[in-house]
């Protein structure tokens, strides 16, 4: 059986894949064997698993060698299940078994100190090799319509197999289940448009241009959440995710009460720690139990989950995350005061503070679907600061009373920040409310790139064509929520190459705040602008291109340019610099020459420029 059909058959077998694979190392020795996985698997989940724990690990290995080691694992697997029960080979840890395969390979990269080391330090090491996505390059990047589907129908390559090794490998710490479906994704695509005996259903090149978004973006996604999640966690902590979980599982679920929220806000916050390890085994057994429990108890969660839970497993999970909050109870009062105006309060937080917090948090989450996670943060941020102040001696008998405006304030910044950019993006549109930010983050982040600049701030504006339009009780979590995942972009993009330090001091102190501490950065005093090269500022033909978005990335490249170099440009020096751009634009355009125009008008556009800027 080849490894296409081996992969696509994976999908018709029901997954127990999460339940019958062993978590640790104690959960294995003297319990489970490896036979026995084999058999609770089945030999095709058996070997996709086993590719894809081999691209995770030694990412920069071929598929040859991934795959030689997937079929060696499976051929032990299938040999144990079979007769060679009780050999010693049988009868070792099943992550041991995956480790010591790797490091009988010759020449792999990165490994041999790793496997110099014994058992948990040798888990521990292989894990720290893992590293998050350098970027999504998919097979079929720019497909070769004729040669991929040439290649689908002669099974010269095992397409599948390799789109999988491959989403593995750039995705080290994304859970199985989702990569199985990003495969199962493509071999839809390549059904559609390669086509069976009857032939493809449209032009390839065609079908290939409009199906490959729907299997890559899914996968782009997933891999930003999860690293989105593992970055709250690895730089502000456990108390941090759980507060931000506790938010949004209270809100999509305002009728579960305070135990069951609290439960599973601890086995999400315990599953996201196993899948940020690294630890796919543990990562994969904690969301199969986890949505074991939901929707066994979907009775006293939410009344909108039951078609998720009708859904096969890969799709399960998904589907939970993104359906719409439950509906409030109806006897829910609109208000909170109990946890302002009531007279023990003090005592209460003094005895058990995190578990008042939450419960304050819970409360008010449920309530308020119509606030972003990162507001009701905020909020419970501003309510323990409140009851600090308060519960200490000598602290005025009235200082409670101002509670519930202090909260309020969180409110008033959060809404009044997003309707202003929704009023200049419906005033502007696309193109010129990336401008208006661009001209904001230059500023802000002199120190990234111009291509950097131009991704984060193409991402701000498609959130604002996507959350303006919502209506206003979904303007807020539509809103902040994902501009909280580009943000935590920049601050990994920060992590990993420093940008500045307002940036650093933004994306270190507090979860919660780091939307409005950037917004309130202002010009980096730190930066020292370009130097006026004779290079700096170069005008060439591809301005007269006719293709209305290459010429506006062109701009934008200007404009980043243009502010790197005095980044204390004010508005109506900005504009005199872009009329005079635009009208040699149009002069030089208009000649049968236009290199040439650029060369003979760019000095002189240059000279008048400085004098503009110098004013």
């Amino acid at each position: 059986m080849n490894w296409r059909t081996i992969m696509y058959a994976v999908f018709l077998v029901s997954l127990t894949v999460a339940k019958a694979l062993p978590r640790t190392p104690r959960d294995v020795e003297g319990k489970t064997s490896i036979g026995q996985r084999f058999s609770q698997l089945h030999e095709n989940n058996f070997k996709a698993i086993a590719l894809i724990m081999f691209a995770q690990y030694v990412p920069e290995g071929t598929f040859g060698r991934a795959a030689g080691m997937a079929e060696q694992v499976t051929a032990l697997a299938r040999s144990c299940a079979a007769a060679a029960r009780d050999s010693p080979d049988c009868l070792k840890p099943l992550d041991r078994i995956f480790f010591d395969t790797i490091c009988q390979e010759k020449n792999l990269p990165r490994i041999a100190d790793c496997c110099a080391k014994e058992d948990s330090e040798r888990n521990d090491c292989f894990l720290s090799l893992k590293n998050f996505s350098q970027g999504f390059i998919p097979p079929l990047q720019k497909p070769d319509a004729e040669a991929a589907c040439r290649n689908y129908s002669q099974h010269h390559q095992p397409l599948t197999a390799y789109f999988t090794y491959e989403v593995s490998r750039k995705h080290p710490f994304l859970p199985a289940p989702t990569i199985l479906s990003a495969a199962l994704r493509y071999e839809e695509m390549m059904k559609r448009c390669c086509g069976g005996a009857e032939g493809p259903s449209q032009h390839p090149e065609e079908c290939f241009r409009t199906q490959t978004p729907k299997v890559v973006k899914p996968v782009r996604e997933d891999a930003l959440r999860q690293e989105h999640t593992c970055g709250i966690l690895n730089k502000f902590g456990e108390r941090t995710l759980k507060a931000l979980k506790l938010t949004q599982i209270s809100q999509k679920f305002p009728k579960a009460d305070f135990v069951t929220v609290h439960k599973l806000v601890m086995d999400v916050a315990a599953m996201h720690k196993d899948c940020c390890h690294g630890d796919m085994l543990d990562c994969m057994q904690d969301r199969e139990d986890l949505l074991q429990y939901v929707c066994s108890n979907q009775h006293i969660l939410s009344s909108k989950i039951q078609q998720c839970c009708e859904q096969p497993l890969l799709q399960r999970s998904e589907c939970i995350i993104h359906v719409e909050n439950d509906d409030k109870p109806a006897d829910l009062s609109p208000h909170v005061r109990e946890f302002i105006e009531d007279k023990g309060i003090c005592e209460r937080f003094a005895q058990e503070k995190d578990t008042h917090l939450a419960r304050f948090l819970y409360e008010y989450s449920r309530r308020h679907p119509e606030f972003s996670a990162q507001i009701l943060l905020r909020i419970g941020k501003g309510y323990e600061d409140l009851l600090q102040e308060c519960c200490r001696p000598g602290a005025p008998s009235g200082c409670h009373s101002r509670g519930e405006e202090e909260l309020r304030k969180h409110i008033y910044e959060t809404e009044s920040v997003m309707r202003t950019s929704c009023d200049i993006y419906n005033e502007k549109g696309d193109y010129y409310f990336q401008n208006e930010l661009l001209m904001s983050f230059t500023k802000k982040m002199p120190q990234l790139t111009s291509a950097e600049l131009i991704k984060f701030t193409k991402e701000m504006t498609t959130i604002g064509s996507k959350c303006c339009k919502a209506g206003q009780d979904k303007l807020l979590p539509c809103a902040e929520e994902n501009l909280d995942l580009v943000l935590g972009e920049i601050c990994r993009r920060h992590l990993a190459d420093p940008i500045n330090p307002g940036v650093c001091r933004c994306c270190s102190s507090s979860y919660a705040f780091r939307r409005p501490c950037i917004g309130k950065l202002e010009i980096d005093e730190s930066y020292v602008p370009l130097a006026l090269t004779p290079g700096l500022f170069a005008f060439h033909g591809d301005l007269c291109t006719t293709e209305e978005e290459k010429l506006q990335h062109r701009k934008q490249e200007m404009l980043i340019t243009l502010l790197k170099y005095k980044p204390q440009i004010s508005p109506e020096q900005l504009g005199s610099v872009t009329a005079a751009f635009s009208a040699m634009r149009e002069r030089c355009c208009g000649e049968a020459n236009p290199e040439d125009c650029f060369l003979k008008e760019g000095p002189g556009l240059i000279k008048r420029s400085e004098k503009m800027l110098s004013a």
